[in-house]
């Protein structure tokens, strides 16, 4: 009987067929069988946590189980629903200079939108260039700024339609009695109350917040009106609230929600609410006053601690030359200490090299919170030394998506420098297909990982605020992650431009092998480059050779892009397909894949095809189309196979999608 009282007390639900009410107080468990958790989101009564806290990548979503009527007729241009509702959140970091997450208020087609990621994404999209596929619309509470995405700064609220990217923002805040903006913190564990008021026949969304315990602003702080609006929407929708984040924790809370489509939901209980903030900044009136009392009496010995510091950390540092310098400043990603990365790897020891290349060495590590690790340390005596330090510090340490190697975070002590990211614990791309592996990599495999490193390199050349020049695209700089999913490593080499604009840069630099023709010439990388580079590891992947390879008997075979262009021109193109994994494919599919390697091989930068279209051939709708099918012809429709030894002056097609 109790049980029951209490879900009389904290939950009402009015089930009805045209009417839909609820109210949550709290969540017990009790009430949240009323609630659909999925992914990580859990029940730590009295609130609902939507992340978890570990360092690794997490997502959570909670929804009301049962769709509610949006539309009369999937297919109609106007909206019939209307609805009211409030809820209650509380957003905490661990660190308040990490990145911020936030969390978003959806309404979707479905509880599981196809294809979304975490980090930025709230766990509703894809990336900033691919809109999702169900209807879905979404007010965010974004307590991070992505410049790619338009964001205005690092605490906003936005109206997201099909796409991370806001249709309309508003800085967090709330008008006063006096009509007087007021900024509110969604970062500190405060809890904020907000109202979101859905008035379907006028296409309208106003969307309101101030600190709980507030009565609710006259004025709305965000109001968004557009027909467009039903284009993103459907019949039947689900609705509930979703959030994500890379490795650094940040605490998304629901602690109560009310909802009414017949009228104004009822208001929230906000007398009992729970408080958030960090423990290290938990005090009260009598530990301070120990605190106070310890510290009168042991100002004296301090004193002469502090004193005996200064002089120790003085000799240490002019001993270890490790001044921060002004620049090391700019970059959020957490700076490791060079004690705990050394003894991370067990003081570098050989047993825990994982390879070394141009650059440095790369060690595995377990840090003290055993996460697994890699770090790579740059040859502070080499040519490049600082400089390669700092580009790949100020490239991936911004970048986020599921193809690129997570940057964790950074050390430098007097020249030795060090970059930590995430350990991808089946190694490089290159030693699951040459050097005589245990297992060879199946056809399946390498095609998805083909299709990731296209997304990743897809990103850098579109999906961010500058254009992204990789410089070294290679198949040992593609990491395999646990799932044997393909992520796209090593920035050292890369340069930033902006859009329509060109990187200034006079060194060539890179791989033999992998080098576009115009690179070698005239040092000008640019994203064209980065796709030349990548049709040679869609050869080498489907070939199994590398692209300079002495142990072939001919001279002039020793060359990949040459000898494949010649099964081309004599038609007995699937004969470059690696033999060992032969009966796994289509002679259609084997054929489209080298053409695809050839295409972007093209030695004309301008008649190569974008990522973007790449992209759309690996990973089109029409999945179960002929591969054949879907890619062009290298020479023009209806020519012979007459001799192509200028490849230069061949015609490319446009690639058609898949």
């Amino acid at each position: 009987m109790l049980p029951l009282l209490f879900i009389l007390i904290n939950l009402s639900i009015i089930p009805s067929i045209s009417c839909i009410e609820f109210l949550f107080n709290s969540f017990t468990a009790n009430t949240t069988p009323a609630l659909n958790l999925t992914n990580d989101a859990r029940l730590e009564p009295p609130v609902i946590r939507l992340t978890n806290d570990s360092n690794q990548f997490s997502l959570g979503r909670a929804f009301y189980p049962s769709q509610i009527p949006i539309k009369s007729t999937s297919n109609s241009t106007s909206i019939s629903s209307t609805f009211s509702t409030q809820f209650i959140f509380s957003v905490l970091p661990d660190d308040s200079s990490s990145p911020g997450f936030g969390l978003a208020f959806v309404l979707s087609a479905s509880t599981s939108p196809p294809n979304a990621l975490s980090s930025q994404y709230f766990g509703l999209f894809s990336n900033a260039t691919v809109h999702t596929v169900a209807p879905l619309l979404a007010v965010e509470f974004d307590t991070g700024r992505n410049p790619e995405f338009n964001d205005p700064d690092r605490n906003h609220v936005g109206i997201d339609l099909n796409s991370i990217e806001s249709v309309v923002t508003q800085t967090a805040g709330y008008y006063n009695d006096n009509d007087t903006f007021v900024p509110l913190n969604m970062r500190t564990g405060e809890n904020i109350h907000a109202w979101v008021d859905f008035n379907g026949p006028e296409f309208e969304i106003n969307v309101t917040i101030a600190p709980a315990g507030m009565s609710r602003p006259v004025r709305t702080l965000l109001s968004y009106r557009n027909p467009i609006i039903a284009n993103y929407t459907s019949d039947q929708m689900y609705m509930g609230f979703s959030a994500s984040k890379t490795q650094w924790v940040e605490a998304q809370r629901l602690l109560a929600w009310s909802f009414s489509d017949s009228g104004v939901a009822r208001d929230i209980n906000t007398t009992n609410l729970p408080l958030f903030e960090l423990e290290n900044s938990r005090s009260s009136l009598a530990t301070g006053a120990i605190i106070g009392i310890v510290l009168g009496s042991l100002v004296a010995l301090l004193g002469c601690l502090c004193v005996i510091y200064w002089f120790w950390w003085k000799r240490r540092s002019e001993k270890e030359e490790d001044v921060i310098e002004d620049w090391e400043l700019e970059y959020w990603p957490h700076r490791f200490s060079y004690e705990e990365l050394s003894q991370a790897t067990k003081g570098f020891c050989k047993e825990k090299l994982l390879g070394a290349g141009g650059f440095g060495k790369v060690y595995k590590g377990i840090l003290s919170n055993n996460t697994e690790v890699a770090v790579k340390c740059v040859n502070h005596d080499s040519r490049q030394g600082i400089r390669e330090f700092m580009a790949e510090i100020s490239t991936i340490g911004r970048l986020q998506h599921k193809n690129l190697v997570q940057m964790k975070g950074w050390c430098r002590k007097g020249n030795e420098l060090m970059i930590v990211y995430d350990c991808m614990p089946n190694g490089s791309l290159n030693k699951w297909i040459f050097d005589k592996p245990e297992k060879v990599m199946n056809w399946v495999d390498r095609r998805r990982v083909l299709a990731d490193v296209a997304e990743g390199l897809n990103y850098l050349h579109n999906g961010w605020e500058q254009v992204v020049v990789h410089r070294d695209i290679k198949s040992s700089n593609v990491l395999l992650d646990s799932e044997m999913r393909g992520r796209l490593g090593d920035f050292g080499l890369a340069k930033l431009y902006t859009h329509g604009g060109a990187p200034n840069t006079t060194r060539v630099v890179g791989t033999l092998g992998y080098l576009a023709p115009e690179v070698v010439t005239r040092a000008n990388p640019t994203a064209a480059s980065d796709v030349y580079s990548f049709g040679v590891v869609v050869l080498e992947v489907a070939c199994g050779r590398r692209p300079i390879d002495t142990g072939f008997v001919e001279e002039e075979e020793e060359v990949l892009i040459d000898w494949v262009r010649q099964k081309y021109r004599e038609g007995r193109l699937c004969e470059a397909a690696d033999e060992r994994i032969k009966g796994q494919y289509s002679e259609e599919e084997m054929e489209a894949m080298l053409k695809l390697g050839l295409t972007c091989c093209h030695p004309d930068p301008l008649r190569r095809p974008t990522m973007g279209e790449v992209v759309t051939v690996l990973l089109g709708e029409n999945v179960d189309a002929t591969p054949n099918e879907l890619l062009p012809e290298l020479t023009p429709s209806g020519s012979n196979m007459r001799d192509r030894s200028d490849w230069s002056s061949e015609e490319s097609e446009p690639l058609s999608a898949v």
